[in-house]
């Protein structure tokens, strides 16, 4: 395993802070993964970062730097390595145009048997040459419909081609393998070589075929801000996938995308516990999750029938169905009697149901073991606990590690997409960024490449329990290790001590690793670490997390995100409180909020009142300065005052109108006075008079019945400075002088 030293900026091993940490982290062994310096700089105040919400690159569809925040001091840097360069046996992938080749595949490409050879650039950092200057490395292998670059499965001989009949010529296509041409969405022409007689089974495989499968197209609607091409080009790169069995798109499953091209997606947990719930309170969690947001569910159930849950969830669900196989692979049986066969049966039977990811927990290794005694609490994993006790009653690697090119085999039958586990995330803040979980996140590495060479679709686990200040860190070396597979983490919760709100203090870690590259948060509800979330945890838990993806997506710029958080603000501004209900996430919380003490229409609300409303007044501000205020008369009212001119509503009763008179701050009593009139209470015979009122003040003009209204008065500028001179002082305020505007002498004097 390549070796990095953890903390070497400072010389001293990573702790819980910048000065170290509690005496439970002393003397752990020094780690590898080149963690920068608890609060070595602040990204903000280095040069040539940008601000949040902005691109220090601009994001690049079908490249390998997505929306994900610029990198601070000290982070890894993104892998230039994708899907492509982690092709199956016998395949290749020529990009049509300039050939790019470095040094030691041209030096390579001189020996005596050109058709023993093909290049392998990874589409970066070598030295152009044109066609012609490349058949001097290869003559007689480039022909005018064979310009490019080759890249393989392997370095330098992938396939033993021979001059007879390899893939190291086009004349030499077409007696074992075919060929298919195609635009990526950034213009660059791609011909990829397949063996002959081979069909896709996964949405990988269409990609790299540049086949755009209906899927896709369902993911282009649901994303506006990506086309057709740009999903394929980023699932054939392998930064994106579409969980969806193809046993599971006969039932209702709505195609739906993970990867960090996309919004951010939000994952919820349920399942029946050897305690708690059962199948039909599982599907009224599902239904209840996807309600309230959640764009993919996890099965997690461990007691129960398990097996007639599944199938209730994937026949019940829009969303993907993820689950975690080992769970039924030992229900019934001691763990210790866990084989292939029993793994291949259990894996087979659920991807015939329909599921449509599967957790594997393949990285946990008997080499990791060591790390976890470090630790304050091990492992928190279950299965990845179980398969450590595994590998320590029968003293062998990880089943589920040595086994993994005939799970891939299986996976790809169904086109059943990996979650790759992390059976060694951190389970508090002290283990965080640690041997264990770093060293297992290289082997995670690892297995997306051999799942890659499969054609599986592939996204990666992550923490857990992160410290807010090495979030980035954990995001971006997932980046480098992982090649850029979608990051899948659960929050992280930034601190520990919170029990009953863990989806605040996770939803506040999830914003941050979102921003930082992470394509799905898995939820946490205000049960975790306490109990089985109900049907209302799993909303809160829900909700928390959409804010938090919706938050990371605003600020990454993802185009259109921000669009209904304008409306809404002008619906706010609008005082239109209709508007405002229907543009809300939960549009039944906010309205009761708001009817619980005000259930009218009112151009206010019960938090500041009819006098302290600032968007009433600002409105009116606007309308003062524009010389369009209705029902103003400019130059005074009966008595010639300004403050005479200032109407009351027609709305308002005279209860109302004496409450206004007071003009300072209102109890919650004379709140409920002012406006809170009960629905029934508007239905009273008052409403009539009040609407007559209205008609006989606007000359006879309709009046809307049966909803009572209360519109804006305006206020009295002289005494609004008046008050506000006694308690500032004079000279504090800023004048605003729209006298002009108004008509109004200069001699009257108005904020």
């Amino acid at each position: 395993m390549t070796t990095f030293a953890r903390g070497e900026v400072s010389g001293k091993a990573l702790g819980n802070g910048a000065t170290g940490s509690s005496a439970a982290l002393e003397g752990r062994p020094t780690v590898k993964y080149g963690v920068p310096m608890v609060g070595a700089a602040n990204p903000g105040n280095t040069s040539g970062v940008t601000t949040p919400g902005s691109f220090a690159l601009k994001p690049d569809i079908g490249g390998p730097l997505m929306f994900a925040s610029p990198d601070g001091p000290g982070m890894p840097k993104a892998s230039v390595k994708t899907a492509w360069d982690f092709l199956p046996a016998g395949w290749s992938v020529v990009e049509l145009g300039s050939v790019e080749i470095d040094a030691s595949d041209a030096a390579f490409a001189k020996q005596s048997n050109p058709h023993d050879t093909a290049l392998n650039t990874s589409f970066g950092g070598g030295k152009f040459v044109t066609p012609a200057e490349f058949a001097v490395y290869l003559p007689g292998c480039v022909s005018r419909d064979w310009r490019g670059v080759v890249k393989s499965s392997h370095k330098h001989v992938p396939m033993h081609l021979k001059a007879a009949g390899g893939v190291g010529c086009a004349n030499c296509i077409g007696e074992t393998h075919d060929f298919v041409e195609f635009n990526l969405a950034t213009g660059k022409r791609l011909r990829v070589i397949y063996p002959k007689g081979f069909e896709p089974r996964t949405q990988l495989e269409h990609a790299r075929l540049g086949i755009i499968t209906p899927q896709m197209q369902r993911v282009a609607q649901r994303e506006p801000h990506l086309s057709p091409a740009q999903v394929r080009d980023e699932i054939g790169a392998g930064r994106m996938v579409i969980p969806a069995n193809i046993n599971h798109l006969s039932h209702k499953l709505d195609s739906m995308c993970i990867g960090r091209a996309s919004k951010t997606k939000v994952n919820a947990n349920m399942g029946a516990s050897p305690i708690s719930s059962g199948t039909h309170e599982e599907v009224e969690k599902l239904k209840w999750a996807e309600k309230h947001g959640a764009d993919t569910v996890m099965d997690l159930s461990t007691g129960g029938n398990l097996d007639e849950c599944r199938a209730a969830l994937l026949a019940n669900s829009c969303t993907p169905i993820g689950t975690v196989p080992i769970y039924s692979m030992i229900i019934g049986k001691k763990l210790e009697e866990l084989d292939w066969p029993t793994i291949e049966a259990s894996l087979h039977h659920q991807a015939k149901q329909g599921v449509d990811y599967f957790t594997i927990h393949a990285g946990v290794r008997k080499a990791h073991l060591k790390y976890v005694k470090n630790r304050l609490i091990g492992i928190v994993s279950r299965g990845g606990s179980l398969l450590a006790k595994w590998m320590l009653v029968h003293n062998q690697e990880n089943i589920m590690y040595t086994r993994w090119d005939d799970i891939c085999q299986i996976l790809r039958e169904y086109d059943v997409t990996f979650s790759i586990g992390d059976g060694l995330r951190p389970g508090g803040l002290a283990d965080a960024t640690d041997d264990a979980q770093l060293s297992e996140l290289e082997t995670l590495g690892e297995l997306t490449q051999r799942a890659w060479r499969f054609g599986v679709q592939v996204m990666i686990e992550g923490p857990g329990h992160v410290p807010f200040d090495q979030i980035e860190y954990n995001a971006k070396i997932q980046r480098k290790l992982c090649h850029g597979a979608p990051f899948y983490v659960l929050g992280p919760l930034v601190t520990d001590m919170f029990p009953g709100y863990d989806h605040i203090t996770s939803c506040i870690g999830a914003t941050s690793m979102a921003y930082h590259g992470a394509a799905m948060l898995c939820y946490v509800t205000p049960k975790e670490h306490l109990g089985l979330p109900k049907k209302d945890d799993v909303k809160q838990g829900c909700i928390a997390y959409k804010i938090a993806a919706h938050a990371a997506d605003v600020a990454l710029g993802i185009p259109g995100t921000r669009d209904r958080d304008d409306e809404l603000t002008k619906a706010r501004a609008a005082l239109n409180w209709e508007k405002h209900f229907e543009l809300s996430f939960d549009p039944d919380t906010a309205r009761a909020y708001h009817d619980e003490d005000l259930d009218v229409d009112t151009d206010f609300c019960a938090m500041c009142g009819h006098d302290w409303c600032s968007v009433r007044i600002s409105k009116e501000i606007q309308e003062f300065a524009s010389g369009k205020a209705e029902g103003f008369e400019r130059m005074g009212g009966k008595d010639g005052t300004v403050a005479g001119a200032a109407k009351k509503s027609a709305a308002l009763t005279a209860e109302q109108q004496v409450i206004l008179e007071k003009r300072g701050v209102l109890s919650p009593d004379e709140i409920h006075k002012l406006a809170a009139k009960t629905k029934k209470a508007v239905g009273s015979d008052r409403v009539g008079e009040r609407a007559n009122e209205r008609t006989s003040e606007r000359g006879g003009e309709a009046a809307a019945e049966g909803k009572l209204s209360c519109h804006s008065d305006y206020v009295d500028p002289e005494t609004a400075q008046r008050l506000q001179e006694e308690k500032l002082g004079k000279g504090v305020l800023v004048q605003l002088d729209v006298r002009p505007a108004m008509g109004i002498a200069k001699e009257d004097r108005v904020v």
